[in-house]
């Protein structure tokens, strides 16, 4: 992952004196912070996967993990999900103050459609990246399902709205990290739509593994609070099917991600790789 962090600090390091240092500091602060990187990282196997390389992906990399922090960010709030903890150090209004942490997550979200719009793709791969982007981070994709797990929370839900928060709250930026990749290595309409289904696939199951660690983990193992969820009276795949229902759910997803791309062959093993250790990551 150093080579993902380099190109983020990078990011960082190219923005003029007109942004603040306290704004410069609270983004970097989150962005660099500890982490898994799983989007960036899918899309450049995505990438390499279709013939591309992970140079030619670095940018839409680096604008997934600004996204993904913006929301972090945004997620932690007092007004949303009120967490103190991430990656095992104080949430960014914790160690700043929340209208800093506010606007770090607005500059952060800015700066992904900068990073892609100032790329080396092709003017065609850059419209059709950035369209991919906000529609996996917008009001219809990761926007859309906060708002619906903020209002289950005082109005609960079924399986059904369960799953439809966790494929757009978590797996549209997931599904979109794999089909970011596949633009950058210039992949055909089959194969993007390989992608989707196997980021599908692999999104519900990373939220359900998520799900299991804040029943059965600890502070210490993920790096912040767990037992929140039954707190607060989220959905969650446990509150619904159970533990063990929910972990064979798991890991029938991966068992199907993992077929999706057998046909790859070699290059495809990082992306089968990668999606089992969804459901046996501690954290």
């Amino acid at each position: 992952m150093g080579h993902i962090d380099q190109a983020l600090e990078g990011s960082l390091a190219g923005l003029t004196p007109s942004c603040p240092d306290r704004l410069r500091e609270a983004m970097r602060y989150s962005l660099l912070g500890p982490g898994k990187r799983l989007r960036p990282v899918l899309c450049l196997f995505a990438c390499e996967a279709l013939g591309g390389t992970k140079d030619f992906a670095m940018p839409s990399a680096v604008a997934l993990e600004m996204i993904h922090c913006y929301s972090l960010i945004h997620d932690d709030l007092p007004a949303m999900d009120d967490d103190d903890l991430r990656r095992g150090r104080p949430t960014c209004h914790i160690q700043f103050d929340e209208a800093t942490a506010i606007l770090a997550g607005d500059g952060l979200q800015a700066l992904a459609f900068q990073t892609i719009a100032t790329s080396g793709l092709s003017a065609s791969q850059k419209v059709s990246s950035l369209l991919v982007l906000a529609r996996a981070a917008g009001p219809e994709g990761m926007v859309a399902g906060q708002m619906d797990d903020l209002w289950a929370e005082s109005h609960g839900g079924d399986g059904r709205l369960l799953e439809s928060i966790h494929a757009r709250k978590t797996g549209a930026m997931i599904r979109g990290s794999v089909e970011l990749g596949g633009i950058a290595a210039g992949a055909s309409d089959r194969d993007l739509q390989v992608l989707r289904q196997y980021g599908d696939a692999i999104g519900i199951a990373f939220q359900i593994a998520d799900d299991l660690l804040d029943v059965e983990s600890t502070a210490e193992n993920t790096g912040k609070r767990t037992g929140k969820d039954q707190e607060r009276g989220k959905l969650t795949y446990p509150s619904i099917y159970g533990v063990e229902d929910s972990r064979a759910k798991a890991r029938e997803l991966v068992q199907k991600a993992v077929r999706l791309v057998e046909p790859y062959g070699a290059v495809a093993v990082p992306l089968q790789l990668l999606a089992k250790y969804i459901i046996d990551r501690s954290h």
